[in-house]
């Protein structure tokens, strides 16, 4: 009987990144909340087990306000994984940003209002997260290339529309740097699942109200997406070399004296 796949690190890959591990294997995952968003690819990256899973699936098969968040989240918990990196294409909101750059942020607004956000369906479990990333494995992102801006705040809204121009503007004006719409529930059902979790953002496009005259297109998006993939594929392989033991960092260890209500595979229930 062959051993179980397993990964200690993965990569869930945005929109245009549907690929990432040379010489993987794919493997198909059964979760309690449905299948996940493709098969997941696991290989070797740095010495390290890594698994891949394009957010979208492989050949954008879902809408943001129609990703399997939890499956997704769940699946890549079964296998073993503590640490996520997680790659988006994002709008910028304000002149501290441009497309191009490269930013690892430190805050998340949450505007959606569709998705199922969480694990709890019964019971008090209330999770922490008034800091949504992971400050050891965004350093580890943040210290991949000398180009990318540490700290910002993402607000992410429900999509598939792009924002009009008076959203835009309001979201600026909060001092909020980049919108996106895939970015939650992402990070807290990670939370949940006692992952070590950091978001990378690709600045693809000026969002509506940044820019006099300006408005954001879906083939502007993925075209510059697209064009930063090998630059994404290195400072990732970087990341993950770098990525230090993720059994110290409280992202997994919130949960302790707390009765969970969910199943987190390998865990169970408190």
């Amino acid at each position: 009987m062959s051993p179980s796949p397993r990964a200690d690190v993965a990569v869930i890959g945005g929109s245009g990144f549907y690929s990432f591990l040379p010489d993987a294997v794919e493997h198909v995952v059964d979760t309690p909340y449905g299948d996940p968003s493709a098969p997941v690819a696991i290989g070797e990256v740095a010495g390290r087990s890594v698994a891949f899973l394009p957010r979208h699936g492989r050949h954008h098969d879902h809408p943001p306000h129609g990703i399997p968040y939890r499956a997704n989240a769940w699946a890549l918990r079964s296998l073993g994984v503590r640490q996520v990196l997680a790659p988006c294409a994002v709008g910028g909101l304000r002149s501290t940003v441009a497309p191009g750059d490269l930013v690892v942020p430190d805050q998340l607004v949450d505007r959606t209002s569709r998705r199922v956000g969480s694990f709890v369906e019964a019971g008090a479990v209330h999770l922490p997260f008034a800091d949504p990333y992971c400050p050891a494995v965004s350093a580890a992102l943040a210290g991949a290339d000398p180009g990318v801006r540490l700290g910002g705040t993402m607000v992410v809204v429900e999509g598939p529309r792009f924002s009009t121009r008076a959203e835009s503007r309001h979201y600026a004006q909060q001092g909020w740097d980049l919108v996106n719409m895939t970015g939650a529930p992402e990070a807290a059902l990670a939370r949940e699942m006692g992952q070590c979790y950091a978001a990378l953002a690709l600045v693809t496009d000026m969002d509506a109200g940044a820019e006099t005259g300006a408005g954001v297109g879906q083939d502007e998006v993925f075209a510059l997406f697209r064009a930063n993939l090998e630059r994404l594929t290195g400072l990732l392989t970087d990341a993950v070399a770098a990525l230090p033991d993720p059994g110290a960092c409280a992202c997994g260890s919130w949960w302790d004296g707390v009765e969970l209500t969910y199943d987190v595979p390998g865990r169970g229930r408190a």
